[in-house]
């Protein structure tokens, strides 16, 4: 079971985690979402697509887009739409 760990707080777990470029990528269902909050930022990867990103919020502490999604991502990343991936000191734990 993988788990996304942020400040001792786990942000997301899940066994159904989907691997792409070494980033496990969590199901939507698996996220405790009271401890993410929409970023306005956004990036281009050339095979996925458009990326949004979530801060990572604990307490009084926010993680800047340490959290990104594909909400529509190109035809060849199709099975991690809405799936979320961590990075920027959120530890990804096996």
């Amino acid at each position: 079971m993988a788990k996304a760990v942020f400040q001792g707080v786990v942000i997301a777990e899940s066994d159904r985690c989907i691997e792409v470029e070494g980033n496990q990528y969590f199901p939507p269902a698996s996220l405790r979402r009271e401890h993410l909050r929409e970023s306005a930022t956004h990036t281009t990867c050339s095979w996925k697509g458009v990326a949004s990103y979530y801060d990572v919020v604990v307490g009084d502490e926010a993680n800047r887009d340490a959290a990104w999604y594909y909400p529509a991502p190109l035809p060849a990343a199709k099975q991690i739409a809405g799936y979320v991936a961590f990075w920027r000191g959120v530890r990804v734990e096996d």
